[in-house]
């Protein structure tokens, strides 16, 4: 038995979108593969920094897992880690605690920068 092509679900999905954000031309694109989320934000059109946020689940505690950053290429200063966590942890959240493998190549770190990315990185949901 053969299934339709039309309910043929894609392996990996992925959306992207881009933005001028404080005159900086920016680019967000999301994938869902089934262990992690991959997301790429860039202003420079590079992947820029690999930064892994992980999740850190304690059994029987009902609040928010804390998330560990790890710098895995690039760059590794505190101001990186602060980012990751600001842009990505609502996605581990919502994507039921998956960790995600952020790329980041910014111009601009600034906190209304990293707000408007928030939202970006939230019109491109995939989880």
């Amino acid at each position: 038995m053969t299934t339709p092509v039309g309910n043929i679900k894609p392996i990996v999905v992925s959306k992207q979108a881009e933005e001028v954000i404080n005159g900086a031309v920016t680019q967000v694109v999301c994938t869902a593969f089934s262990d992690h989320i991959l997301v790429v934000v860039t202003q420079y059109g590079k992947i820029g920094t690999l930064v892994s946020v992980t999740p850190n689940l304690v059994t029987g505690d009902l609040g928010k897992p804390t998330l560990t950053t790890k710098v895995l290429l690039g760059c590794d200063e505190p101001v990186v880690h602060v980012c990751a966590k600001n842009l990505v942890s609502f996605v581990s959240q919502e994507s039921k605690n998956k960790p995600v493998l952020l790329a980041l190549a910014l111009k601009d770190k600034s906190v209304d920068c990293i707000k408007t990315l928030k939202e970006v990185i939230k019109s491109c949901q995939v989880w």
